[in-house]
């Protein structure tokens, strides 16, 4: 039977702790966390401003074709203001599909944020309880969207 020295035992074992610490890490980056407080290499507004099924479609279907593109490399913000704050609406006040709320919730949880403009929320007289729990009130969203660009985000919209 072959026994093992202690220096070999310590050796062993801190290579055990390094291979699960990198494992860790791994996991880490598959997105168990977002990353909204780093600096990222692409950034994103995009811009919401419709309710209607097809392009709230397309749009949150450009939105994961680049978190699965690029993961923990971008940040991509939807700006939510007029027609298309109805996307954030627990009760929507249009006809806004469960899947599509659904899909933007489950965005959310790879660091998309949902902004959601202050200005159309006083329009349609709601509150930031009205909204689900992922969206951001911002002021005003054309507002946030210069700033964004402003800090280096490039805009996109349909």
């Amino acid at each position: 039977m072959k026994t093992f020295s202690p220096l070999r035992r310590h050796l062993l074992g801190g290579i055990g702790l390094i291979g699960s610490f990198l494992a860790l890490k791994q996991a880490h980056a598959e997105h168990t966390d977002t990353h909204l407080e780093e600096d990222t290499a692409h950034k994103l507004v995009m811009n919401c401003n419709k309710a209607d099924a097809e392009y709230l479609e397309h749009t949150l279907f450009s939105v994961g074709e680049l978190i699965r593109r690029y993961g923990d490399d971008i940040h991509v913000i939807v700006e939510c203001y007029g027609p298309g704050l109805h996307l954030l609406g627990r009760n929507p006040g249009r006809p806004v599909a469960e899947e599509l709320q659904q899909r933007a919730s489950s965005l959310s949880h790879y660091g998309v944020g949902f902004h959601a403009c202050g200005n159309t929320l006083k329009g349609l007289n709601w509150r930031e309880d009205d909204l689900l729990p992922f969206a951001k009130v911002v002021e005003a969203g054309i507002e946030d969207m210069m700033l964004l660009q402003e800090q280096g985000f490039a805009y996109a919209g349909w």
